[in-house]
């Protein structure tokens, strides 16, 4: 993916991101996140049926590329089972430390591959560990 299509992406995922609500359903696992070095403060709720991932929402305040990160990862881990969730994650974060990773796992994702400054990086796997929490609670 170039670098125009890859801001491009970021851009719409972040003036039209996706599940950004909040909704009150006790069915929905709750994880905050937030990045203590700057404004990134989002809240994550997952819905997890029959070990798979049925629904991300969130809301919360962030910077573009926290928020365009969230949306992405919303679409890209819905329906997918917790184990292919983790995969998803573990490549990801693979491929901001530019190290080897699947890329066939990923749609829209890539868009954030090669993100410079380094301190961005930050807020594009601000989401991930969110849900990584979600997971090691429904694991419970």
């Amino acid at each position: 993916m170039n670098q125009e299509v890859g801001r491009e992406i970021i851009r719409k995922n972040y003036m039209n991101p996706y599940n950004k609500v909040t909704i009150d359903n006790p069915n929905y696992i709750k994880v905050n996140t937030n990045n203590e070095s700057c404004i990134d403060n989002i809240d994550l709720q997952i819905l997890i049926e029959d070990g798979k991932i049925a629904d991300i929402k969130f809301n919360g305040e962030a910077c573009a590329i926290a928020i365009s990160s969230t949306s992405i990862m919303i679409k890209e881990l819905i329906g997918k089972s917790i184990s292919q969730a983790l995969e998803v994650i573990k490549n990801f974060e693979a491929m901001l430390e530019e190290q080897e990773y699947n890329k066939n796992l990923f749609n829209e994702a890539e868009a954030f591959k090669n993100l410079q400054p380094e301190s961005r990086k930050t807020c594009a796997i601000l989401p991930y560990r969110g849900i990584l929490k979600a997971l090691e609670s429904y694991n419970k």
